[in-house]
């Protein structure tokens, strides 16, 4: 099977990615929802570079639960590739590009797993309006922020999409998985 690039990506019922000020603090992550076996799915995240930036930073607490820590571990370990027209160096199993079709073409060539489009919004506007997401993975929160930043604006054109799954959580969460017609 062909690797595919899934855009896996919580959003609020109105539409926003985060709030006015960067806040996901409305994200659940609720076990049930089984994001280790997404993780164990896919072997490469693509980042921008302003989402990776803020990724990098995040420090998890003591507090926080076994399924969290190990959650996060998986993502630490996964390769990652940053688009970034500001940085071109390679850090661990960090690497940064600026060709968004080269890098795709050439990761779709190899073999493994799907690639995880982790964002940010730029980054996947980019990627909707060349036509190279292959799967949306969209988990609705049930909140409304009335502000922040938007999953999609700036789409250059019309995308019908084949609904595929939907799955319902206990805590409100539903979770609609698309792919390209």
């Amino acid at each position: 099977m062909a690797r595919r690039i899934v855009l896996d990506l919580a959003v609020t019922l109105d539409g926003y990615i985060e709030g006015e000020h960067g806040e996901i603090d409305w994200c659940i992550m609720d076990p049930e929802m089984n994001f280790t076996d997404f993780l164990k799915s896919v072997d490469i995240i693509l980042f921008g570079r302003k989402s990776y930036d803020m990724w990098k930073l995040y420090v998890p607490d003591e507090e926080e639960s076994d399924l969290d820590k190990e959650m996060m571990q998986m993502i630490e370990d996964k390769e990652k590739i940053v688009f970034s027209r500001l940085k071109s160096e390679s850090e661990n199993n960090v690497t940064f590009s600026n060709g968004v079709e080269e890098t795709v073409e050439a990761l779709k060539s190899r073999d493994g797993k799907d690639l995880w489009l982790y964002g940010g919004a730029e980054l996947i506007t980019e990627f909707v309006n060349r036509g190279l997401v292959d799967e949306y993975r969209l988990s609705i929160h049930p909140v409304v922020l009335g502000k922040g930043k938007p999953l999609f604006s700036n789409i250059e054109g019309r995308l019908n999409l084949a609904l595929q799954e939907v799955n319902r959580y206990q805590s409100g969460v539903v979770q609609l998985v698309y792919k390209k017609q």
